[in-house]
């Protein structure tokens, strides 16, 4: 059985989840007060957002640091796991915050409140924009699962800032105040929709499903086209940490001799082809069908 050594990821993303936190959080509080200064209640629930943002940026962060601890007797893998389950804790959190701000925007439906829309809209503005530069700082990397949770985060919560500057202008224009509630339903949703897609994503990954984009078979077959190989069977694709995909099989060769040369071949293979980094393979001598699993 032979293994291919992997590389960690995560110091490179870190940095850039820790800023985001402190950035997220300090406006979160700018949009708190002027929430409650102007009466916007889009103004609020954006504020609320943003402060679970920074939250959970603060938790991606943290799981990508753990993420980066070497394997240990207690923990073979490594703790890469932990950036699924931050994952996880942030979609739940979304999903908490998206009903409590539907019920606040029933509420302010049947009985509006005055609202200041200029300076709402103002403020808003500004944390659109700040969130526009954190999507910029994480775009490139995505790849991850742990910090596509954060981004899934702070692009609902600019979609978010979006919604509460159009109600604010809206207000300070016609003087509708129920513009205000539509608004504030509308970041629900928003938020909803993110959280509900990121909880699946999650979940499939715990199970260990194979990740979004691949296919077994189509591994497989690539594989059983290496120069030597045979057949490929018990053949699992799962996800390993936030960024990195893990594989075991085994392959039946036409001869062990040349099994150093084929297992290079096959893992350079898997890398390009698939990304993936972490190989476990078990050779075999003989013949078997083409691909089972």
């Amino acid at each position: 059985m032979a293994e291919h050594p992997h590389v960690h990821h995560h110091e490179h993303h870190a940095p850039a989840l820790r800023a985001a936190a402190a950035l997220t959080l300090a406006f979160a509080v700018v949009e708190a007060v002027g929430g409650w200064w102007t009466g916007s209640l889009a103004l609020l629930s954006d504020a609320g957002h943003m402060l679970t943002d920074g939250a959970a940026l603060a938790l991606a962060a943290i799981a990508a640091w753990v993420a980066r601890r070497p394997p240990s007797a207690r923990h073979s893998y490594g703790l890469g796991r932990a950036e699924v389950f931050a994952a996880l804790v942030n979609a739940v959190a979304m999903l908490v915050i998206a009903l409590a701000i539907g019920y606040e925007a029933l509420l302010r439906w049947r009985a509006p409140s005055p609202v200041n829309g200029g300076a709402a809209a103002l403020i808003a503005f500004g944390g659109l924009v700040l969130n526009l530069v954190i999507l910029r700082q994480l775009s490139p990397h995505h790849h991850d699962l742990n910090t596509r949770a954060a981004i899934l985060h702070v692009a609902a919560d600019a979609m978010g800032s979006g919604a509460a500057l159009a109600a604010g202008l809206a207000i300070a224009l016609t003087g509708s105040l129920r513009v205000d509630a539509l608004a504030s339903a509308l970041i629900g949703v928003l938020i909803l929709a993110s959280a509900l897609r990121l909880t699946r994503e999650s979940v499939h990954a715990l199970m260990e499903g194979v990740p979004p984009g691949l296919s077994v078979e189509a591994i497989g077959v690539e594989m059983a086209r290496v120069d030597g190989i045979l057949s490929v069977h018990d053949l699992h694709v799962w996800t390993l940490s936030g960024s990195r995909t893990a594989l075991s099989a085994h392959v039946v060769v036409d001869s062990l001799r040349e099994w150093d040369r084929t297992l290079a071949a096959l893992q350079q293979r898997l890398q390009e082809k698939f990304g993936i980094d972490h190989v476990t393979l078990q050779p075999e001598s003989g013949t078997r069908p083409l691909v089972r699993h």
